[in-house]
C-alpha cells in the first residue's frame, strides 16, 4: 500500500528562523521601514512571501508587499552568496527520513521556500535523493491553498486516504484539511499546539519518536 509523507520544510525539518528574521529585517530596513518583532517574523514563516509581507503589514499595498518581497529574497540571496545561510536538520530528522524510506514510504516537501532555496538546503544536507516531489512557492499558490498537495498526490500516484501532511504551523494543518489528506503538527517549529490542533492536526508531535509513532499510527487508521 502507498503510503505518502509530505513535510514543510522551515520549522519542520530544518530550522532556519536566524537567518529568515534576519533577511525579514533587511528588506524591511531597505524600503525605509521598522521591521516587526521576530515573534511576528516568525509566526509568518510557511507563507509565500508577498502574503507574508501582507501578514506583517496589513496596512500595505499590494505593491508595497511585492517591494518587500523582492527585497527579501535580495537580502537572502547575499546571504547565501556569502556563506552565512545556516539551515540546521532539526536532531534525528535524517535518520527519521532514511527510515521511513526503507519501510517503504513516499517523501514528499511543500513548503514556501523558493525553488532555488529548497534545492540548495536539500542538497546541503545529502537528503535531496529521499524525495519523489518537491513542491515551493514558486508555482503554486500560497498556504493553505491545497494547489501543493494536489500536485504532490498527482505525481506520486497517491490517493488523500494514504497521504500525511506534516508541519509546524496552522498554514500546513489547513491546507492539509483543504486537501483531504491527515495532517500531524510538530512542537519544533513557530506555531503552538493549541493552534495547531485548532486548524485540523490529528495531534501534535512533540519528538521524532513521536512523530514516527503518528505516522504509522495513520497509516494504520486509514488502512
Amino acid at each position: 500500500m502507498t503510503r505518502l509523507a509530505i513535510f514543510d520544510c522551515d520549522g519542520t525539518l530544518v530550522d532556519g528562523q536566524a537567518n529568515v528574521c534576519i533577511a525579514m529585517e533587511e528588506a524591511f530596513a531597505a524600503t525605509g521601514m521598522v521591521a516587526p518583532a521576530r515573534a511576528l517574523i516568525r509566526r509568518a514563516v510557511g507563507l509565500s512571501l508577498p502574503q507574508a509581507m501582507a501578514m506583517l503589514l496589513p496596512e500595505s499595498t499590494p505593491l508595497q508587499q511585492d517591494t518587500l518581497a523582492e527585497r527579501y529574497r535580495l537580502a537572502f540571496r547575499s546571504q547565501r552568496e556569502a556563506g552565512l545561510v545556516y539551515e540546521p536538520l532539526f536532531d534525528g530528522m535524517e535518520a527519521l527520513l532514511r527510515h521511513l524510506r526503507a519501510d517503504g514510504w513516499t517523501l514528499a516537501v511543500a513548503t514556501g521556500k523558493s525553488d532555488r532555496g529548497l534545492a540548495h538546503c536539500l542538497a546541503e544536507h545529502g537528503i535531496a535523493d529521499l524525495f519523489a516531489s518537491l513542491q515551493t512557492a514558486d508555482r503554486h499558490p500560497s498556504k493553505p491553498h491545497p494547489a501543493m498537495i494536489e500536485q504532490v498526490l498527482l505525481e506520486t500516484s497517491a490517493k488523500p486516504a494514504q497521504a500525511v501532511m506534516i508541519g509546524d504551523t496552522s498554514f500546513d494543518m489547513a491546507m492539509a484539511e483543504n486537501a483531504g489528506i491527515t495532517a500531524i503538527g510538530v512542537a519544533w517549529g513557530y506555531h503552538d499546539n493549541d493552534e495547531l490542533l485548532a486548524s485540523g492536526a490529528r495531534g501534535v508531535a512533540e519528538t521524532i519518536a513521536d512523530l514516527q509513532a503518528m505516522l504509522e499510527d495513520a497509516m494504520q487508521e486509514r488502512g
